[in-house]
């Protein structure tokens, strides 16, 4: 029985994998805080391994994992070590049909730090951002700026505009016929509100500098800052919009859907629009001049001669 005894305790070694590693560090004069500093492995888990406690780490994996990263930092073969530290726990964990995960945690050396999990958390807002803003902007159907046509094109675009633009002039004249009192303060606050969902608008000051660019919601309302030089309006809807001056309304820029860009929208520029037409056509990119429909006549039920012509007259003098 003695004999069993002996000769069971002869097959163990002597030095398990955790006291090899012990040794090898304090060979190399290294305290167990340095090692801890180098590898990233808490202390408490350190002294787990070094004595062979590996049933006090989180899981096998983990006891795999560190022992690999404890070796490597010290200089000993890490796939001898690893195996002694298998056969260790597989003498004091193992059971017949025990499932164990493959899964072993690399160097935590390697792992990413705090600084570069932010960095890249912050680069894909920023790429997310940008992503929403060019859709927004260029592949939202119908709520973005029609294309730009030459002057030429413009004019021609612009005939089917005329009557409408030269309607809403004349109804602005007999409004501010009414009296000065229902006029507007020219240096009153000039607010667009959207009718509709979706608008796109860009604002801008005479030296090009953007105010507010955005596709406003139905009810949305913006102010012309009061400081802007020569403020300016781009947009394809100038008919989704109300204006008011002072907390008055006044005719809207257009009754159409069409590109308006460069448009003064300063309280005495809107003021102005009633009472020149032709320079609100040409602003709005259709023509400056407009010529009026012909009126037609009342039939008489009466059929007159067609006036004589220069040469018919002539004819009837040489014949007399």
């Amino acid at each position: 029985m003695f004999e069993e005894e002996d000769t069971t305790e002869a097959q163990l070694p002597l030095d398990g994998a955790g006291q090899k590693l012990r040794l090898r560090r304090e060979e190399q004069k290294l305290t167990i805080e340095q090692v801890a500093a180098e590898t990233r492995i808490p202390i408490r888990h350190l002294q787990s391994i070094e004595n062979g406690d590996f049933s006090s780490l989180p899981s096998r994996a983990y006891a795999i994992g560190f022992s690999r990263t404890y070796a490597n930092a010290v200089g000993l073969d890490a796939e001898t070590v690893i195996s002694e530290v298998r056969a260790e726990l597989a003498l004091s964990q193992g059971e017949p049909g025990e499932y164990h995960s493959s899964f072993e945690p690399g160097d935590p050396a390697k792992v990413p730090s705090k600084g570069l999990v932010w960095f890249a958390a912050i680069a894909a807002l920023l790429l997310l951002a940008g992503i929403i803003s060019v859709y927004g902007n260029y592949f939202a159907a119908g709520t973005g700026p029609g294309s730009l046509l030459p002057q030429g094109e413009g004019a021609s675009t612009g005939l089917a505009q005329t009557d409408d633009a030269v309607d809403g002039a004349n109804t602005s004249d007999q409004a501010g016929g009414q009296g000065d009192a229902a006029q507007p303060p020219a240096s009153g606050q000039v607010i667009f509100t959207s009718l509709e969902d979706g608008v796109w608008v860009r604002f801008y000051d005479g030296a090009g500098q953007r105010l507010m660019e955005k596709q406003m919601a139905s009810g949305e309302s913006f102010a012309v800052p009061a400081d802007a030089t020569d403020p300016q309006i781009w947009t394809g809807r100038p008919d989704a919009f109300a204006i008011t001056i002072g907390g008055q309304s006044v005719p809207k820029l257009a009754e159409d859907d069409f590109v308006m860009r460069d448009v003064r929208v300063s309280a005495q520029a809107l003021l102005n629009r009633s009472q020149q037409a032709p320079e609100i056509l040409q602003e709005a990119g259709a023509v400056s001049q407009v010529e009026p429909a012909p009126v037609p006549q009342p039939a008489t039920g009466l059929e007159t001669e067609p006036a004589a012509t220069p040469e018919a007259a002539t004819e009837t003098t040489s014949e007399a």
